[in-house]
């Protein structure tokens, strides 16, 4: 599909779960312009995102049904600004919204907001996650129960700010020659509200069973991790950002380590990619934005969606946008 799915608002970072058969997205709102845009800068501070709407889709062929705004910034007690990529999941008979934000003192954390119908409205509990940091939550049920969020992006994300483990607002990214910071990783708890023991950073190899390094701009971990299980193996896949294009590594373990293999999209128009993939009514599917909307405006940016293939070796065909 070449075409922008939503038409009517910017939209942005989709997020694609089946539940109770339909097809839900849960993407970031990208605004349209206004004076109090702030300027673009390495942080990000021109996606000054707010709110968050839900959408929904009976098959591929029918438009998406917006549910409307289902959590706004002004509603999260913990959250001053830029509402950034959320994502979805279902247990214990609610379903949970999971997004990140700029606390009070300019810190990204990561909240959680619940509801007992797949399109909201959600409710956010008065606190972000404690132990959560950076951006981009991604939230994986296994087949056993057990449910992780991996997450973290770079620069605006404020990733290598945490390379310690405690906050430095002078972190700098590694060395070129330097393994990378890969994403990080967390159980969660029974109640999906908090993590069930310590973060730990995912491993992405190359061919030779290497650290790929923070200078193989190709194959980088930059932002928007996703994960996703097909025939017994685990697909981590994410945004390389500097080379704008999304990759994806395997592994045979829900915490990695993972080898790298290949490309899933070619670059897009606009800077970011940000994606999601689901199977949904037999085929799988590739969710993602660019800025086709906006005739290339970066932070006014458009979902769409291709068919995903799956080859006989396990690996996926690149799409070409």
């Amino acid at each position: 599909m070449k075409e922008p799915l939503i038409t009517d608002m910017y939209t942005a970072d989709p997020s694609a779960h089946v539940f109770e058969g339909r097809l839900y997205i849960y993407p970031s709102h990208d605004l349209d312009d206004h004076a109090n845009r702030p300027a673009p800068d390495n942080l990000g501070s021109q996606y000054d995102m707010v709110d968050y709407h839900v959408f929904s889709m009976e098959n591929m062929q029918t438009p998406p049904v917006d549910h409307g705004e289902v959590l706004h910034v002004k509603d999260v007690p913990w959250a001053e600004k830029q509402m950034w990529a959320p994502d979805a999941a279902f247990k214990n008979d609610t379903y949970y919204l999971y997004f990140p934000a700029l606390d009070h003192e300019g810190i990204f954390r990561i909240g959680v907001a619940t509801s007992k119908a797949p399109a909201g409205p959600f409710k956010a509990e008065l606190n972000y996650i404690q132990g959560s940091f950076s951006m981009d939550p991604c939230v994986f049920v296994d087949e056993d129960g057990q449910v992780y969020m991996y997450f973290g992006g770079l620069m605006g994300g404020q990733l290598e700010r945490w390379q310690s483990g405690e906050y430095d607002p002078n972190g700098q990214m590694p060395g070129p020659d330097e393994p990378m910071l890969g994403p990080r990783v967390a159980k969660m708890s029974e109640d999906m509200l908090s993590f069930d023991g310590p973060v730990g950073e995912v491993s992405i190899l190359d061919e030779d069973g290497k650290p790929v390094t923070a200078g193989d701009q190709a194959r980088l971990f930059f932002e928007a991790s996703w994960m996703h299980k097909y025939n017994d193996t685990y697909y981590l896949s994410y945004s390389t950002g500097f080379s704008r294009r999304l990759a994806y590594a395997t592994g045979t373990s829900p915490t990695g380590p993972f080898t790298f293999r290949g490309h899933i999209l070619t670059p897009v128009l606009g800077w970011t990619t940000h994606h999601s993939i689901v199977e949904f009514q037999g085929k799988w599917y590739l969710f993602y934005h660019d800025s086709t909307l906006s005739g290339g405006v970066d932070y006014q940016r458009n979902l769409k969606v291709s068919e995903l293939v799956y080859n006989a070796d396990g690996s996926i065909e690149t799409i070409d946008p």
